[in-house]
């Protein structure tokens, strides 16, 4: 037998040959491997890599639109722009010149470390001028120029920024603007959002972002390897917002504003002998909304305040000044965020459940005795004994006379009798009527902030009882809790516009609008884009006797010597001028009742509702009542027109209308870190 030894020649011969073969194969694969990596790189990915390396040779620089304009129905500026002098600083100015930045502050009278704030800003671009300073004076501005050794890469700029030609008026309808937050970005970032734009933050401002916030410009710029701009490739201005023609009227506005401020002023530090105490820290709403179509013609909330606090960042101190209780919160809606227990306002409701139900007719009568004892309550049950406010006793009286003399015991009646017949009337039958005139719910109004109010209900003490145990510890509905809601008292809270718009309800007939705040939108060459029709949510279905027996109870509110608000009224023109209405008092425990009014005319073709309320003043005829008649007086010489929709061309890059002039210069302090477009430096 023969083998072959390992270690001959060869073997060792085959091993190399293997060797070789190996490499060779591992030569090819790394070939093949090359080649497709080649052509995935040359090939398949080139579209992105070409991307990549334009991208690295271009850079985008975002300027912020203008923001459109807001009016009044008759094209009265409510908010504009003017355009202000900017301080801005070169990119490379801090790093290469430090020194500039103390006789920057020293020149403009603001603290340095506002300053370095406003350099260090995370929202600056690197590719941008850096805004330190707005609304410089004019002297500050040619001083820089004239000494450019000593501001090197220091230059001035033009922007806009917001103005509010009518100060205090409707400033909580027309809300604020202010820099983008983080979690805003977060959301908005795909809508073109970018860090420092300015975005609406409040009432108008907010609801009507998408038409206000117009078109942000943007540059591309051409860098070289070192990022050094080198040119501007493409350059596309901005395109300003487009305008919002609100429902207001703007006279109409400071009537009515300036009526709620005088009441207000009048009862503040008196002292009411009927409660016993002084009346202090007062505020509330008045609102006017044409019944027919549910634009809101004037809304005003007391205490108010100047928005202009917002313009360019807001202090601290002025922050805690307007949302600080001990200033009333000025900068709080209460015509729509305002939450009041209606009291005897609420007994629209609760008439128009007992009339369209068949409960009672507008022939029913009540012995009025001054008290309602609940039948069958046992002492020490609970409450088994209601009376009219003084203890007042009218005798045998209907629907009519009950909602002129804002009779308790009558309602009391009602409460009960509905309580007494649930198989038959259900168990929430004025619940349901007060949610058909829109208590419980909010109007829709396009105004961020709405409160929804409530209903007292069994189904609300159960809800409230889960979540408050403590405060409502017991989740039954009793016959004393069904009497107090029928008079509006219990937990019901409505606000100041709920109650507008549920009596506008009634005095147009059934037809529940949505209110409106704004009429139209109008872009730049005066062309009216979209106007906002009437929206109608609801009926109330009353039958033409039960509606002119509660008519003529509103009606003797007024115009009746047993009207609760008779005396307020004497003197005014009611034959020429007719008005119906409702006084409310509401209790609030330990504390003033809140005071309510609302009114509705003139008759018999009614336009206009107002309501008034003003917290802890007392009865609704002396609390409420003299600034409704203030606003009716106001309206009887002076009819609201229907809205204008003919506005003039603006000319590209107007910041507002001719007629109402462009602001170019301040002597007001200049604030840091504001807003500005790119201009040339003084090279430094």
């Amino acid at each position: 037998m023969s083998f072959i030894d390992s270690e001959s020649p060869n073997a060792s011969g085959l091993s190399q040959r293997r060797r070789v073969r190996a490499m060779g194969f591992a030569v090819f694969a790394l070939f093949i491997a090359l080649v497709a990596r080649l052509y995935s790189l040359q090939v398949l990915q080139s579209p992105t890599y070409q991307a990549l390396a334009n991208q690295n040779q271009t850079r985008q620089i975002i300027t912020p639109a203008p923001r459109g304009l807001i009016v009044d129905r008759n094209e009265n500026l409510l908010v504009g722009n003017q355009v202000v002098e900017s301080i801005t600083i070169a990119q490379n100015t801090t790093i290469t010149n430090p020194q500039v930045l103390p006789r920057l502050a020293t020149l403009l009278g603001v603290p340095l470390a506002q300053i370095k704030a406003a350099v260090n800003s995370p929202n600056n671009s690197p590719y941008a001028p850096i805004p330190v300073a707005y609304n410089v004076g004019k002297d500050k501005i040619i001083y820089i120029k004239e000494h450019p050794a000593q501001f090197p890469g220091v230059s001035s700029s033009l922007t806009t920024e917001r103005v509010y030609p009518e100060g205090s008026t409707a400033s909580q309808i027309l809300g604020y603007v202010s820099q983008i937050s983080q979690s805003e970005l977060t959301k908005l970032a795909a809508q073109g959002y970018q860090a420092g734009d300015q975005i609406g933050q409040a009432g108008v401002e907010a609801s009507f972002e998408k038409y206000l916030r117009g078109v942000p410009g943007k540059k591309t710029l051409q860098v070289n390897y070192a990022g050094q701009v080198v040119g501007t490739l493409a350059n596309n201005p901005p395109k300003p917002g487009d305008n919002v023609v609100l429902s207001i009227d703007l006279s109409l506005q400071k009537a009515v504003q300036a009526a709620l401020a005088n009441q207000i002023h009048a009862l503040s530090n008196t002292f009411d002998p009927i409660f016993r105490r002084y009346l202090t820290g007062l505020s509330g709403a008045a609102v006017v909304e044409d019944v027919n179509n549910g634009q809101v013609l004037a809304m005003a909330s007391y205490p108010t305040y100047n928005p202009s606090v917002w313009v360019g960042g807001i202090s601290q101190a002025a922050y805690s000044q307007i949302t600080s209780p001990s200033s009333g919160d000025p900068i709080l809606n209460r015509a729509i965020d305002g939450l009041y227990t209606p009291g005897s306002t609420f007994k629209l409701a609760t008439a128009s459940a007992a009339l369209s139900s068949g409960l009672i007719t507008p022939y029913f009568y009540y012995n009025d005795t001054g008290v309602f004892n609940i039948p069958n309550c046992k002492p020490g049950s609970g409450l088994c004994s209601f009376h009219n406010a003084g203890y007042e006793r009218l005798g045998s009286i209907n629907i009519v006379t009950a909602l002129t003399a804002s009779d308790d015991v009558f309602f009391y009646n009602l409460g009960y009798q509905f309580y007494a017949n649930m198989n038959k009337y259900g168990k929430t039958p004025i619940q349901n009527m007060a949610a058909r005139y829109g208590f419980g719910s909010p109007t829709g109004i396009n105004l961020p902030g709405e409160a929804s109010g409530m209903v007292d209900s069994p189904q609300l003490r159960a809800a409230l009882h889960k979540q408050y145990p403590a405060a409502y510890p017991y989740t039954s509905w009793y016959t004393a809790d069904q009497i107090e809601m029928a008079f509006g008292q219990g937990e019901t809270l409505v606000t100041p516009l709920q109650l507008a718009n549920a009596y506008a309800t009634f005095a147009n007939g059934g037809t529940r609008y949505v209110p409106q705040i704004a009429v139209g939108i109008v872009n730049q060459t005066g062309k009216l884009v979209k106007k906002f029709k009437p929206q109608v949510v609801d009926h109330v279905q009353l039958s033409p006797l039960d509606r002119s027996a509660m008519l003529t109870g509103f009606e003797g509110a007024i115009g009746n010597r047993l009207g609760t608000a008779y005396g307020t009224f004497i003197g005014f023109p009611l034959s020429s001028y007719p008005l119906a209405g409702k006084t409310g008092t509401a209790s609030v425990s330990g504390q003033e009742p809140d005071a309510l009014f609302v009114a509705f005319g003139p008759l018999p073709n009614p336009k206009y509702v107002v309501a008034v309320v003003i917290g802890h003043a007392g009865y609704g005829a002396t609390g409420a009542a003299p600034a409704a008649k203030a606003i009716f007086e106001y309206l009887m010489t002076h009819n609201v027109g229907n809205p204008v929709f003919s506005m003039p061309h603006i000319p590209a890059g107007a910041t507002t209308y001719a007629r109402y002039g462009v602001a170019t210069t301040t002597t007001t302090p200049p604030k840091v870190g504001a807003p500005s477009t790119t201009t040339t430096t003084n090279k430094g």
